[in-house]
């Protein structure tokens, strides 16, 4: 069913969004954009005698793509087409690396719907970004401002 007004959404339901691949040039332009050029993201020697071994994505990175990875256009998207806004985002939590050539993707269950009077309600997410062997890297939940049926 097309996901378009709050009333097309149910409680429980999960929705997984089409996946993406992190590339070098995701990291380069993101700590060229925010200034953050930790090593572990930059420094392909520094990284090496980090835990992870090798340079990995900045993980507001992670969350901007993550989350974003909803309102794309598939069989699965989640963002509603009356989509109003961003309400919020709570409970980040960075579980797992993010590396250079993973393709991650984005499962959404919807864990809370509130109407906020005749026009608009909220429906909030347990979300979690996933690399491409099905780790947890980012479980958040956010919440977005969503148009109701007259």
């Amino acid at each position: 069913m097309e996901k378009v007004f709050f009333e097309d959404y149910e409680v429980g339901e999960t929705l997984v969004s089409p996946g993406r691949t992190i590339t070098e040039a995701d990291i380069v332009n993101f700590a060229g954009i925010t200034g953050d050029w930790h090593p572990i993201h930059t420094n392909v020697e520094y990284a090496k005698k980090t835990m992870f071994g090798e340079r990995i994505a900045h993980g507001m990175l992670g969350l901007a793509v993550g989350s974003a990875l909803v309102f794309r256009l598939g069989p699965y998207v989640f963002t509603p087409k009356k989509f109003i806004a961003f309400y919020g985002i709570d409970k980040i939590r960075f579980t797992g690396p993010i590396k250079i050539g993973d393709t991650i993707r984005c499962e959404a269950t919807v864990a809370e719907m509130k109407e906020k009077d005749e026009n608009t309600g909220t429906i909030a997410y347990e979300a979690k970004i996933k690399n491409q062997r099905d780790e947890d890297c980012l479980i958040f939940t956010p919440k977005v401002l969503v148009g109701r049926k007259k």
